[in-house]
């Protein structure tokens, strides 16, 4: 039997970027059940960093991660992981005055947005539909991850301080023995002090399976589509589109135009495939907001952004069985709070505190404690 001080469940983004943290002090199994890791919701995110527009946790959790993007340690990655893209928002006339308020807003936090008029906009971004488009404003901070490099950098750093990572390997039956979890798989027994369940949308399934209670965190699958560009169109120039609402989002993928209906279905965890209605209302807003006609479309697929009750992370020791740690409920966001989540995670594991930076952007572990779920 393989011995170890921590079992992380899980070979996403979330498992990968906790053993890179913690493998210096701690020995470290990862188990993956798929035939390669970063699988499902990893693999196939828009790859998107942003420091604003979303909830004000996860904007600091990214303004803690960036310095880790910016400057990576030495040999992480060959290359940059973080290109700067630029995105565009916009509205229809029937959404001007929310357009306005927006803008507003986020124009106090951040005094390099740059309102633009609607030639100004379809310059930008000559794909835009003068028809379509009242309203815009282009926010330089809008970054491409280099996901497949980041998540390498985890693995490499995190096998070179001896963590071991299983992958086509299932926890079939856990079991306690004295002090210990004993966890039968596929490639035999392992044996951890602690259990990191850091199985995405399967987090409850994973907490059940070792006779936890579970705490709520529901799948919700999201569609995206790639079309062709027309001839002459430089994807590598265009910026993001985001309309003001988020009823869509569209952004250069691998020289063709990425759309998505920004849906949020709750669903079960699966390999989830999309579904034809999302698929058609991600081809619909191409061609009413762009010139794009949709002749065809050349790849579609789901993924799953998995959400706690309060819309937050869940990160913590459970209140019940203290030697079971959550990872969990990242809701789409885990690639570009990776940095924070897996220090985080890391730090509560070996009994620190929170790390360097989170007392200065308001956070602390708490606000993320799994007991905050519990009734």
């Amino acid at each position: 039997m393989r011995d170890y001080d921590v079992a992380i469940i899980g070979g996403g983004i979330a498992g990968l970027s906790l053993a890179y943290f913690l493998a210096p002090h701690r020995s470290v199994v990862v188990i993956e059940r798929e035939d390669g890791l970063g699988y499902h919701s990893t693999g196939r995110s828009a790859a998107e960093f942003v420091l604003r527009y979303n909830a004000p946790e996860i904007c600091a959790l990214a303004a803690i991660s960036k310095h880790f993007f910016d400057t990576p340690p030495e040999g992480f990655s060959e290359v940059a992981l973080l290109k700067q893209r630029g995105g565009v928002m916009i509205a229809n006339a029937e959404k001007v005055a929310r357009f306005e308020e927006v803008f507003a807003e986020e124009s106090r936090a951040n005094p390099e947005l740059l309102r633009l008029t609607v030639e100004e906009a379809i310059e930008r971004v000559p794909i835009l539909r003068r028809d379509y488009v009242a309203a815009a404003f282009y926010d330089p901070q809008f970054w491409d991850i280099e996901v497949e490099n980041l998540l390498q950098g985890y693995v490499r750093g995190a096998r070179s301080h001896g963590a071991a990572i299983i992958e086509r390997s299932d926890v079939l039956a856990p079991r306690r023995d004295g002090e210990r979890w004993v966890l039968p798989t596929n490639s035999g027994d392992i044996s951890a002090g602690t259990v990191v369940n850091a199985a995405g949308g399967w987090a409850d399934p994973v907490a059940e399976l070792f006779g936890v209670a579970p705490i709520g965190i529901v799948p919700h699958r999201r569609t995206a589509i790639t079309v062709d560009l027309p001839d002459g169109v430089d994807a590598l120039t265009l910026p993001e589109i985001n309309e003001i609402d988020e009823d869509f989002y569209m952004k250069p993928e691998g020289g063709r135009l990425l759309s998505s209906p920004a849906d949020a279905t709750p669903c079960e965890p699966a390999d989830v495939q999309p579904e034809e209605i999302d698929i058609a209302w991600a081809a619909h807003f191409v061609e009413e907001a762009t010139t794009v006609p949709v002749r065809r479309i050349f790849k579609s697929w789901a993924g799953m952004r998995s959400f706690s009750p309060d819309r937050l992370p869940v990160i913590g020791f459970d209140r019940d069985r203290p030697d079971f740690f959550w990872l969990a409920g990242q809701g789409g966001y885990g690639i570009l709070t990776s940095p924070a989540l897996g220090a985080l995670a890391a730090n509560l594991l070996i009994g620190a505190g929170a790390p360097d930076g989170f007392e200065t952007v308001g956070l602390s572990a708490s606000m993320f404690d799994p007991a905050r779920l519990r009734t």
